[in-house]
């Protein structure tokens, strides 16, 4: 578990199954960030068992009542959706509409890239994000992501479709520096 002023980024429960569907039903979270709505409290606990059952993958909750509002997680080397070697990892993250614009995924972010470069001796972080996901793109560059490339007409195959893909990355000598 991860704690932060606000939040606390703890493993996924079968009990969040409920708050994870109330947030990832919502047809504004899902597909921007590459993947559909969620259709029943049942779907998002096989979500809960299956995809968010691994190591370095986090429930969003606030610290206040520990509700799960978000998911962020570490995916390193052959779990990345990029070619990664085992000693990067690409981070995932996306939180619930009445949670955007308080700074909250910047503040999970910080934690998760603390714990990935000081604890697991991540050498470098990646961040990926769709043309069309401004909130993102401001995520990444508030916590010290550079633009590394883009790809086009990548291909989705959780919305069948085919995307412009910006690709961020966060060296663990980068992020030493601005902590500095």
């Amino acid at each position: 578990m991860l704690n932060t002023t606000r939040l606390l980024l703890r493993p996924w429960q079968a009990s969040d199954a409920a708050s994870l569907y109330h947030y990832a039903k919502d047809e504004r979270v899902g597909p921007i960030a590459g993947w559909p709505a969620h259709q029943s409290e049942a779907e998002s606990l096989d979500i809960i068992q299956t995809i968010f059952a691994q190591d370095e993958v986090y429930a969003v909750a606030l610290a206040s009542d520990d509700v799960a509002i978000g998911m962020i997680g570490l995916l390193r080397g052959k779990d990345s959706n990029f070619s990664l070697p085992d000693t990067e990892a690409e981070v995932a993250y996306w939180i619930g509409v009445p949670f955007w614009g308080q700074g909250l995924i910047p503040e999970a972010l910080r934690a998760v890239m603390r714990h990935a470069f000081q604890t697991l001796n991540v050498e470098a972080l990646w961040c990926g994000y769709f043309a069309d996901n401004v909130q993102s793109f401001k995520a990444q560059a508030k916590c010290g992501f550079i633009h590394h490339h883009t790809e086009e007409q990548q291909f989705n195959p959780f919305m069948n479709d085919y995307r412009t893909e910006h690709i961020s990355r966060i060296t663990k000598a980068q992020w030493l520096q601005t902590q500095a």
